[in-house]
């Protein structure tokens, strides 16, 4: 589990991304929500390959993403990963 001087300088290296309620969070704003799903749909795949999954949300053309390693209670490099992961995906979406 990283610690809080960790993530914090971590944080610049995955725009978008801040740190909300002890895990990562990031809203993504898609033209519609086909294009929405179809995120959702490539980071599920990304996701299930790093055995990683997000806690998220989705609303006609947003979703809204929360990591944290449940199984250790904080925020872990695997969170940076995904995070790193879904941004490249969310860009060619």
């Amino acid at each position: 589990m990283l610690n809080q001087v960790e993530i914090q300088s971590r944080l610049p290296g995955i725009p978008g991304w801040e740190l909300r309620d002890g895990k990562l969070f990031r809203e993504f704003v898609f033209e519609d929500f086909r294009r929405a799903f179809g995120f959702m749909t490539e980071c599920a795949l990304a996701a299930e390959k790093l055995d990683h999954h997000p806690d998220w949300k989705n609303i006609y053309n947003r979703v809204w993403v929360e990591l944290n390693s449940h199984d250790v209670g904080g925020i872990t490099e695997r969170d940076f990963r995904l995070a790193t992961i879904m941004n490249q995906i969310a860009v060619r979406t």
